[in-house]
């Protein structure tokens, strides 16, 4: 993934997941559709409050990225009068202006106290947006050494437990970015499908022109792909007309340019550039020129003309330096804004002195009812350290019976494959010799017996059905014993359980990428039988005609993917039947802290996707 293509995902992914994410009032909403002169309108007629105003007024500047405007209107907001849920949006913001300043380590904090408040709020939404927030700001900066991948997870499990399919969709976008390589296409795949579903679900046209813009960059810069590009962009245009977002459409000029340089059109592509530097915004106008006068400097050193590539160099260098006085104006505003911080903190101090002094006047009786409180709140206390020590004892109890349930599973896998191993045996060495016996002395009679013609074609029916029985009985014993087979490492005995699955009607096909060491013994025969058990549900349930077996080892993660083009079934109405089906590989994937992810719909297949650190 070259530096080009990581920017571009990193700044549309960083932005717009802000900008797209759903609100339920009038000022959220003309925010979100980029209405700011409509929204300040309304901010100016109809709030009261000045700190309320103040506050809605920092929101519109800190989504606007205008950060002299939005430190102005911080260092205006009193917070002593805000509620809880107002203070939340406080720190919010102020990490959003904080990280667009190239800030992380001062948003990071403000995003943990924002998120302490919605959580304490139960404003399950925006808690969940800051779990985005954290992995966003951290994988996009190279000096923080912070686990993140956490993050991301817990933001997918809350949005498709609370089923919010706007955050469902910029999840499932960085999983695709996180597979992002030519040898995982089924796993991007996979998660674009997912991605795009969830955005088409919620009609947002925002959402899905991203949705767009991430294929057209993988085609692009992974794929090589750049007619199947031209496409995805051209499809990205069309939903970003619904939306008056011009940073949008410059950006897709850009993207269109980098096409055009790659077939080596580099005068089309400075064609586009000039195009995207017509478009007048305000959203990070000033990178935005930089990157782009860069660009056209590079473009115009390529083609020969000094010139040009002189004139974009110094305009870019411009607008950098202009960066560098707004950086310092921004630094006294925070500094003001701290000073009027203290000075809060300052009266808040005093007028507890106040009332101190006023509680000390009460007398005896005050202090008293004080004495109670205090015997109360003590009492509460130990009740609630007894109600967590019951809590902790309960969960532990809970762990214990998961451990059991995993050594029971583990103990059951075990004598099923001793058991296979004695079927296998006894399938081919007594029924098997029987058989084989038979056929050899009914072949001897048979040609024994050939002239006589009235018993011609009874003596071959019976011969058929004999060879029949022998090779369905042998064929059984491989089948059943390929447990064995996984011995020899996981992938053989895959290719042979996909070749003894197979039929004339049914074609199983495995593939491989970068499977080029052992598991752990155990461990790939506990992955073997789950391959087992998913085979057979698709060749017992699926009415498939193709079924792939996919196996990929990136780093320290293993994925399996399996696929069938059968009737398929409404995946949450799936029911998980206890024993050794779904139900115990799902317990075996979380016991090693993996995943497994389940997609199909009636009459489009089955799409399932296993993830195991290894």
């Amino acid at each position: 993934m070259n530096r080009f293509f990581r920017f571009y995902i990193y700044f549309i992914l960083g932005f717009s997941c802000h900008a797209i994410e759903a609100q339920t009032n009038l000022i959220d909403s003309l925010i979100n559709n980029f209405e700011f002169e409509k929204a300040h309108h309304y901010i100016s007629q109809n709030y009261e409050d000045e700190s309320e105003k103040n506050l809605k007024f920092l929101q519109l500047y800190s989504e606007k990225k205008q950060l002299d405007s939005a430190y102005y209107y911080f260092y205006k907001i009193d917070t002593s009068s805000f509620k809880t849920l107002q203070k939340a949006d406080y720190y919010f913001y102020q990490a959003q202006i904080e990280e667009a300043s190239n800030n992380e380590d001062i948003a990071l904090p403000l995003y943990k106290k924002a998120q302490v408040l919605y959580q304490k709020e139960n404003d399950v939404r925006k808690f969940n947006q800051i779990n985005y927030e954290f992995y966003a700001t951290i994988t996009s900066q190279k000096q923080y050494d912070y686990p993140k991948q956490g993050y991301l997870d817990q933001f997918i499990v809350i949005a498709k437990r609370n089923d919010f399919p706007n955050q469902l969709a910029n999840g499932y976008l960085e999983k695709a970015l996180q597979h992002m390589n030519p040898l995982d296409k089924d796993s991007v795949s996979f998660y674009f499908k997912k991605a795009s579903k969830n955005a088409f679900k919620v009609r947002d046209p925002l959402l899905i022109s991203r949705v767009y813009a991430f294929k057209g960059l993988y085609h692009t810069e992974i794929l090589q792909q750049l007619d199947s590009a031209d496409h995805y962009y051209q499809k990205e245009s069309e939903w970003l007309s619904k939306r008056n977002t011009d940073y949008r459409g410059l950006y897709n000029y850009i993207n269109k340019a980098n096409v055009e340089r790659k077939r080596g059109n580099t005068s089309k592509a400075i064609s586009l550039l000039l195009k995207a530097d017509s478009i007048p915004h305000t959203l990070y106008r000033k990178n935005n020129k930089i990157f782009l006068y860069r660009l056209l400097m590079k473009d115009y050193e390529s083609i020969g003309k000094p010139l040009e590539a002189l004139k974009y160099s110094k305009l870019a260098a411009l607008y950098r330096d202009s960066i560098n006085v707004a950086a310092q104006n921004v630094n006294l505003t925070r500094f003001q804004a701290n000073e009027k911080e203290k000075q809060i903190l300052l009266e808040q101090q005093q007028k507890e002195q106040n009332l101190n002094i006023a509680y000390g006047l009460g007398g005896a009786s005050i202090l008293m009812g004080f004495i109670g409180f205090l015997t109360f709140k003590n009492a509460k206390k130990k009740q609630r350290i007894a109600e967590q020590e019951k809590l902790l004892e309960k969960r532990a109890k809970e762990t214990l019976l998961k451990d059991q349930e995993i050594h029971i599973i583990n103990a059951m896998m075990e004598g099923q494959e001793k058991e296979r191993q004695r079927l296998a045996g006894d399938l081919h060495d007594s029924i098997g010799a029987t058989l084989s016996a038979a056929k050899l002395q009914f072949d001897h009679l048979y040609k024994q017996n050939k002239d006589a013609s009235h018993t011609k074609e009874l003596f071959s029916k019976t011969k058929t059905l004999l060879e029949e029985a022998y090779q369905e009985v042998r064929s059984m014993a491989h089948l059943k014993n390929s447990g064995v087979i996984a011995k020899n490492g996981l992938l053989p005995a895959v290719e042979r359980l996909a070749k003894n699955a197979s039929t004339k009607s049914l074609v199983f096909e495995v593939q491989s990428f970068g499977l080029d060491q052992r598991l752990d013994n155990q461990k790939e025969i506990a992955l073997f039988r789950m391959i087992q058990e998913l085979v057979t549900n698709i060749i017992k349930h699926s009415e498939a005609t193709e079924a792939s077996i996919s196996l990929t080892q990136r780093e320290d993660i293993l994925s399996v993917i399996i696929e069938d083009n059968g009737k398929g079934f409404n995946s949450r109405k799936i029911k998980r039947e206890e024993g050794l089906g779904l139900n115990s590989i799902e317990k075996r994937i979380e016991h090693w802290d993996g995943s497994m992810e389940i997609d199909s719909t009636p009459g489009n297949g089955t799409n399932v996707i296993i993830e195991i650190p290894i």
